[in-house]
């Protein structure tokens, strides 16, 4: 067990799920795919869960919860289903606000799911959204994560190719800023361009780049991230001169990546994590700068490689260079801003 880095450093934790696929993880197909052994191995993770990696050793304050297709509603009309996953996390939230586990505060935002080709006609679903979630509830994710090779994201690939360009997709995205709302944009490193264009073309909408736009090893990108990462910076840097992104900082520990650490025997220090991560943060912290730039834990996907407590230490060996100041943006201020989080 390796000590605690800076144990008094408060975190906000911008991006965590909650799920039970028990039920159903017989329905699941196993595609071949980078993620299939993942998920097989992370059936549930739920609030009590959650409550032992955040209470762990590190200064978790609170944690903002991203839509992950969990508890949709079995009935009703099929545009309102996924509104079913803010009440049950709502309610999580809400046994984490009782304080009898704690100070700390489970899913004080909440980021759920929408499927903006609607048009329009989304704007049932986000009010519904927004009522569900009690105050807590902060914006959409619809992921337009999609490879020609279907090896690279498997059973959880559930889009089709463009959606960033799709106009019907871009008339229900119109509907986000006026709700006050943001967008948390899941997409491959091949996709940055979309996110680019995007994000000129909506200028005022908060978009937050999830996993420093997932750059890729498996699959026919297997060998080639050295190769591949010039144009990924290159990416990386032309997004963030649009003003309205900010960046999260993690997701390398998904299999996507194909790093070492990934299932590795024995499981990777957080010195080795740290190092593997170093040129793709470091590039983000130098693009976006820490004003714009959050770390995450993307847990429980990222347990594929290591602990909760693991995680944080790698990303702070990452910050040991920044000031009090920007480590206080990149660990919880950044969080805070964009999610409108309260820190307790």
């Amino acid at each position: 067990m390796e000590e605690i880095i800076e144990p008094d450093l408060p975190i906000i934790d911008p991006h965590h799920h909650l799920w039970d696929f028990r039920p159903v993880m017989h329905l699941r197909p196993k595609t071949g795919g980078s993620f299939d052994e993942l998920f097989q191995g992370i059936p549930h993770y739920l609030f009590h869960d959650l409550l032992a990696d955040t209470t762990g050793g590190h200064n978790v304050r609170t944690t903002v919860f991203l839509e992950c297709h969990a508890m949709y509603r079995a009935d009703g009309p099929e545009h309102l289903r996924c509104v079913g996953e803010t009440e049950f996390v709502n309610g999580v939230a809400a046994m984490s606000a009782s304080g009898i586990y704690g100070p700390f505060r489970a899913c004080a935002g909440i980021v759920g799911s929408a499927d903006l080709r609607l048009g329009d006609k989304v704007q049932d679903v986000l009010e519904a959204q927004v009522t569900a979630g009690n105050g807590r509830f902060r914006g959409i994710r619809q992921g337009a994560a999609w490879d020609a090779d279907s090896s690279v994201l498997g059973a959880i690939a559930r889009i089709g190719e463009g959606l960033f360009r799709d106009s019907a997709f871009r008339e229900g995205f119109a509907r986000l800023a006026p709700l006050g709302m943001s967008f948390d944009a899941w997409l491959l490193q091949p996709q940055l361009p979309d996110l680019v264009d995007l994000a000129r073309a909506f200028p005022d909408t908060q978009i937050v780049l999830d996993h420093v736009g997932a750059p890729l090893g498996v699959g026919v990108y297997k060998g080639r991230r050295e190769e591949m990462y010039p144009a990924w910076r290159a990416s990386i840097r032309e997004l963030a001169q649009c003003g309205n992104v900010s960046v999260k900082l993690g997701g390398l520990a998904m299999p996507l990546a194909g790093f070492a650490s990934y299932k590795s025997t024995p499981p990777a220090s957080s010195e080795q994590l740290a190092r593997e991560w170093k040129p793709y943060i470091e590039t983000c912290i130098e693009a976006f700068g820490p004003a714009r730039a959050m770390f995450e834990s993307n847990f429980p996907v990222d347990s594929g490689s290591c602990t909760y407590t693991i995680l944080w230490n790698a990303l702070k060996r990452l910050a040991a260079g920044c000031s009090h100041d920007e480590k206080a943006a990149l660990f919880s201020g950044t969080a805070a801003k964009i999610y409108r989080i309260a820190m307790n």
